[in-house]
């Protein structure tokens, strides 16, 4: 048993350190703001920002906060 909690806590630290990596890929959501107010969103990157790479990083971030989280309840399990 012991040995599978140290497999589970080598997981979340790659997942932290993943985590950690992809939110400082993204871009600021000060930039966004502007464009928006400015009537720059109706462009093509405005309209299809689920498939860019931010979109992606998006989700991406997501995923590994949900990992994340289910890590962190796992661990603290009393085995």
């Amino acid at each position: 048993m012991e040995a599978l909690r140290v497999v589970v806590t080598i997981l979340y630290c790659l997942v932290c350190l993943a985590l950690i990596v992809v939110v400082l890929m993204q871009e600021g959501k000060a930039a966004g703001l502007s464009g928006a107010i400015s009537g720059l969103a109706e462009t093509y990157w405005g309209k299809n920002k689920g498939r860019s790479i931010e979109g992606v990083l998006s989700k991406v971030t997501i995923a590994l906060s949900v990992i994340f989280v289910i890590g962190s309840v796992v661990l603290n399990l009393k085995w």
